[in-house]
């Protein structure tokens, strides 16, 4: 195989597979980014088995081919080529690649391709498509909800379900709650729910950050999902599991219902916030017409803050954990939120006031007196 090319386009997508290689796997081809030089195109290919990506590269193809680059190693040489251009020839008998651009020349030890493993290929009579806009801004609203905690890999996904005009996205990690739903204004042609690892989901965040396309087209597979956008190629393997019934953890009523504006709200959360260190909680304590946010942190500090609310009633103090309660005020991005409480120790209710369809449901924190 050989190949030739603009440096920075290389660098560009180099950037954006490598994220997806392993840096873990015992299979070292998996550290490692495959350059497909085959049918006439060329594209660029990462995965560490549970998440692959493939980009489209622009190059001239001297010599039809695949290799396989240590993915690390090869990013940093391309950021410190010399010239605006690069080509990559691969030598079978010395088993490496050589990289010339301009008077440098590097010699790269080749992983074995037998290793790297086959990607699934797009079957476009199995897929739909969806807005992409409206797909990757429902799964940024969630995506922080979801557990990291590989102990619990059901929870380390996001609930994706999709029929008609409505997509909707869910995620938690058994302390919060996300759910966004999202109306669309075409109907879909098919149905679908599946539970994808967020991280598969926000590296196509990512990708379509970097991508001028405004559909997006899935496919879903036995255990798969394919994601193609603008010529770039995510693949992610689904997680099994019965994901938790989120319906039966969102509670029916509520003792009280405040309207308060976001940005007034989420200000006054993070300020206080600075103060609530070593697992402090975050109080809010309520009183006829007043919320007051506090925190105490021994040995460090304390800070409080009040604003005008229209609660009326028995006085109520509950505690969250500051970073959940501000991750869920942050996801409401203008207008009012509703606040929603039943007592101190029963879940709290984040919603938007508008129909943006986006509920934040959070444990409380027990408060010592």
């Amino acid at each position: 195989m050989k190949i030739s090319l603009e440096r920075d386009a290389l660098l560009g997508q180099l950037q954006t597979v490598s994220r997806v290689a392993s840096t873990r796997s015992a299979i070292q081809a998996l550290a490692g980014v495959q350059f497909d030089a085959t049918g006439g195109s060329c594209e660029l290919r990462a995965t560490d088995m549970d998440v692959g990506l493939r980009v489209p590269l622009s190059a001239e193809i001297v010599r039809e081919g695949t290799l396989v680059l240590p993915a690390r190693l090869l990013l940093d040489v391309v950021r410190s080529l010399p010239a605006p251009t690069v080509s990559i020839e691969l030598r079978a008998a010395e088993q490496d690649a050589e990289v010339v651009s301009g008077n440098a020349t590097f010699n790269i030890r080749t992983l074995r391709s037998e290793d790297f493993p086959p990607f699934p290929e797009r079957d476009p009579e199995s897929a739909l498509s969806i807005p992409a806009d409206a797909f990757v801004s429902t799964a940024q609203k969630v995506a922080g909800s979801a557990s990291r905690d590989e102990t619990r890999p059901v929870l380390t996904g996001i609930l994706v379900s999709a029929s008609e005009r409505e997509l909707r996205m869910v995620a938690t990690d058994s302390y919060r709650l996300s759910v966004k739903e999202t109306q669309l204004e075409a109907p879909l042609l098919s149905s679908f729910e599946v539970n994808v690892p967020a991280r598969a989901l926000q590296e196509l965040a990512r990708v379509a950050t970097h991508v001028d396309d405004d559909q997006l087209e899935i496919s879903v597979r036995q255990n798969q999902i394919l994601f193609v956008l603008g010529g770039v190629t995510l693949s992610s393997r689904l997680i099994d599991g019965q994901f938790p019934n989120y319906r039966q953890l969102l509670p029916e009523s509520f003792e009280h219902e405040l309207r308060i504006s976001s940005a007034e709200l989420t200000d006054v959360v993070r300020r206080i916030s600075l103060l609530a260190l070593k697992n402090a909680p975050l109080r809010l304590s309520f009183a006829q017409g007043e919320l007051t946010v506090s925190a105490q942190t021994p040995d460090v500090g304390e800070a409080r803050e009040s604003l005008p609310v229209a609660f009326t009633g028995e006085p109520l103090e509950i505690g969250f954990n500051p970073e959940f309660l501000r991750a869920g005020l942050e996801a409401i991005d203008e207008g009012d939120v509703l606040l929603k409480l039943i007592s101190p120790l029963r879940p709290g209710l984040i919603e938007a006031a508008d129909e943006s369809r986006f509920q934040y449901l959070i444990m409380p924190i027990r408060l010592n007196v």
